[in-house]
């Protein structure tokens, strides 16, 4: 049951961005992903920080610090495909074709943040699992990040040279792909040991860093650091402390 409504949360998170774009206009999308995004880079900066990456070395060896800066690094690769929408940029101009590497990109993302979920569910003991049994701090991060993305990925696909009916068929493809993730770590949890899926962790932790860090340290356009965007990551921070 649980994993079923973990399943329909991943997946109603991304429809319910996408419903946004439509019934809001386009400046009004704009504040509520920098807001979102704001949010979301304060919590998942903190539950990095004050609870994954302290876990994770307390049960593994200095050797899992490669592992974060590998997902740290990764996420530097998928973000020159991407274009950067994984934090809120939209580089798309009406009429223009929608890159394919941007959505390959955003899916490996997504599914790669599913796995270690899916052995969570699965009931394999993550290094987060030792100290706050079924934690779903990771879940949280997960979902606070993909709604803004959503938004972001929908007005990239309304923007583009495609019809609304294949811009909804390509957003629920994208819902998906988190999911796929959680069945690949729910199902290979019998034959991969717990080990590997912590290094699955830390290679999502190190994604979440460079996320989480270029939302925060961006500036907007005039290069102050807006006091609203300011208490929503502090909002963000707080949720984390709070949950921890």
């Amino acid at each position: 049951m649980e994993f079923i409504l973990v399943n329909i949360a991943l997946i109603g998170s991304v429809f319910f961005g996408g419903m946004l774009v439509t019934l809001l206009s386009k400046s009004k999308n704009e504040q509520v992903i920098k807001l979102m995004l704001a949010f979301s880079g304060g919590f998942l900066l903190s539950i990095a920080f004050i609870h994954f990456i302290p876990e994770l070395y307390e049960f593994h060896d200095f050797n899992i610090g490669a592992y974060i800066l590998i997902g740290f690094l990764i996420q530097l690769v998928l973000e020159f495909f991407s274009g950067g929408i994984e934090h809120g940029h939209v580089h798309i101009h009406k009429g223009a074709k929608l890159p394919i590497a941007l959505v390959v990109a955003l899916s490996i993302h997504s599914l790669l943040e599913g796995i270690p979920i899916g052995s969570q569910l699965a009931g394999i003991e993550i290094a987060t699992s030792h100290h706050h049994g079924n934690d779903n701090s990771l879940l949280f991060g997960v979902l606070f990040h993909r709604l803004p993305v959503a938004i972001a990925l929908m007005t990239l696909l309304i923007a583009s040279k495609i019809s609304k009916i294949k811009a909804w068929i390509l957003l629920g493809l994208f819902s998906i792909t988190t999911s796929v993730g959680l069945l690949i770590g729910y199902n290979t949890s019998s034959v991969l040991e717990e080990g590997s899926f912590d290094v699955i962790l830390a290679i999502v932790v190190g994604m979440f860093l460079h996320i989480s860090t270029t939302i925060i340290f961006e500036t907007s356009e005039n290069h102050k650091f807006n006091f609203l965007k300011l208490l929503t990551i502090l909002g963000g921070c707080g949720l984390a402390f709070l949950m921890h």
